[in-house]
């Protein structure tokens, strides 16, 4: 059974209707919601301002707390 290769493979190649001419139901219409194009804009927003002032950044005083996880875990398994 051949798989079809368009999705509209199953009209007939002979139609009797012209080419440029197209029903309202074969054309595809996209609406997004205000939050699909909202939340990346902020996003990017956000992150290009945190990377515009690198200035305000501080270091770390203390050691944080998954380093010294790791760190005591690596001598516990070490021999």
């Amino acid at each position: 059974m051949p798989v079809p290769a368009h999705p509209r493979s199953h009209v007939p190649a002979a139609s009797s209707r012209p080419a440029s001419s197209r029903p309202a139901a074969d054309r595809l219409e996209i609406r997004l919601p205000w939050w699909a194009v909202a939340l990346p804009a902020v996003a990017f927003a956000a992150l290009l301002l945190m990377i515009m002032s690198p200035g305000q950044a501080q270091a770390a005083t203390a050691d944080p707390a998954l380093g010294q996880l790791i760190e005591r875990t690596l001598h516990l398994l070490a021999p």
